[in-house]
């Protein structure tokens, strides 16, 4: 039956929003609709005669061509997905079917372009990913670690770094950083440290490719070359401010960032951001929970966790260790005559001297009013902890000058050795404990006699 209208189908392809081409058996365009210019950016002209797989993304291009044999081959492709580089260097992500014409010689397909709908899963993915980590990661460094694995997966980013503000210090650190050219960031002058501090600075992302017209003046000479990295730099932006920066570089000569990888990563970082402080609140719970709040010192709860480490380790090596208990003598005293905030003072001191004393290895805790425990995770004879006591008190005897007052205190100190007395936490704290009354009543006698 004829149409009513006449005219030839071609002349309503360029309506379509979907790309329509065609490929010859050499792989060259032969066809292309109107909607392949807003879709690749290039005109028909540019593009008839042209090899299509010049425009396929390069890490998409042998899949690609296995596809393109199997058409020609006489199996029709549907919904097959691959990326292409626009004229614009950009990255567009397409689906489109075809089939091969065994009469016209020729591969006709219909493209869509689904960047779009591909970068808004792309940013789905990485919030649930990333959300994952933050809850899964046991620090910092291991939250840093799954985030550089996640960005990896969708933007170039062998060289990846992560840079928190201090405000109290004015401080900028490098919690993580991994690059093969600049291994120490926070040292004066070096590009990523540089680059960190004016997005933190300014609050604002900022993208630096070869030859871009708009980099900052202090930033143009890293992108001088064709063959230069790329840069791209987002602020951790929070509710309380900017807390730090996020920084990939592209390899050499590598994949360019573009304005839609800027986006996605701005997107990304403010979760980021969520998840650092989210992990920081943690951290800082965890301390508060383990760690006494006027000394810094390990509290109890975590001076026994360490206690059954250290025994653990004494009996499978068959070693030594030692609990030492310290008390301060009449430190009520201090308290009734000076007042509290001298008192506080004064156990601040003692703690710093205390830890003095002992190695980085050791373990010196509060656990309560005027009293401290000293673990000795390892001694080499049984002897050395009666040593160390010696040490200790001839230190806490020393004058301490505090808000212009001279105090002096006497410490009683008992000592529990591991094995010869007890072999278990109890019978070492009770030993301990009762060693240091008896030198409590040595000391008292001493006074009054």
């Amino acid at each position: 039956m004829e149409s009513r209208n006449s005219a030839p189908l071609a002349s309503f392809i360029d309506l379509l929003l979907d790309a329509v081409c065609a490929v010859d058996k050499q792989g060259r365009f032969v066809f292309v609709s109107a909607a392949c210019e807003r879709v690749f950016g290039y005109s028909p002209e540019e593009l008839i005669g042209r090899q299509m797989i010049e425009l396929v993304h390069p890490a998409d291009r042998q899949r690609t061509l296995a596809a393109a044999n199997e058409i020609m081959g006489g199996e029709p492709k549907l919904n097959f997905e691959n990326r292409y580089l626009r004229k614009d260097g950009s990255v567009v992500h397409i689906l489109w079917s075809a089939r091969w014409s065994e009469v016209d010689q020729l591969r006709i397909a219909v493209a869509r372009d689904i960047t779009e709908r591909k970068q808004a899963e792309s940013r789905q993915a990485a919030l649930y990913a990333i959300s994952e980590a933050a809850h899964a990661a046991e620090d910092l460094l291991a939250l840093f670690k799954r985030i550089h694995l996640i960005i990896g997966e969708w933007l170039p980013a062998m060289n990846f770094s992560v840079a928190l503000y201090d405000e109290h210090c004015a401080q900028l650190n490098f919690p993580y950083h991994v690059d093969d050219h600049e291994l120490q960031p926070e040292q004066p002058g070096t590009v990523t440290g540089r680059l960190c501090a004016e997005v933190i600075r300014s609050g604002q992302p900022i993208l630096l490719t070869p030859d871009s017209a708009d980099s900052p003046a202090d930033f143009a000479e890293l992108v001088a070359g064709q063959n230069a990295p790329c840069w791209l730099g987002v602020p951790l932006n929070s509710k309380n401010g900017t807390i730090g920066a996020l920084i990939v570089k592209s390899l050499p000569g590598g994949e360019r960032y573009t304005e839609q990888d800027k986006e996605l990563l701005q997107y990304v970082c403010a979760q980021v951001a969520t998840a650092i402080e989210r992990q920081q609140l943690h951290a800082r719970l965890r301390r508060m929970a383990q760690y006494d709040q006027l000394t810094q010192l390990p509290n109890r709860e975590l001076l026994r966790d360490r206690l059954k480490a250290a025994l653990a380790s004494a009996r499978e090596q068959s070693g030594h260790m030692a609990l030492l208990y310290v008390d301060l003598d009449r430190f009520k005293q201090v308290n009734d005559t000076f007042g509290h905030a001298v008192g506080d003072m004064l156990l601040q001191t003692v703690a710093n001297r205390l830890k003095g004393c002992v190695r980085e290895t050791d373990t010196v805790a509060r656990i309560g009013g005027d009293e401290f425990v000293v673990l000795l995770h390892s001694v080499q004879v049984s002897e050395d902890a009666d040593g160390v006591a010696e040490k200790i008190r001839q230190v806490l005897v020393q004058p301490m000058r505090l808000d212009g007052h001279n105090l002096h205190i006497e410490p009683s100190i008992g000592v529990a050795r591991y094995p010869e007395h007890g072999s278990e936490e109890q019978q070492l704290f009770r030993h301990a404990d009762q060693a240091m009354y008896a030198a409590k009543r040595l000391n008292h006698n001493a006074l009054n006699s």
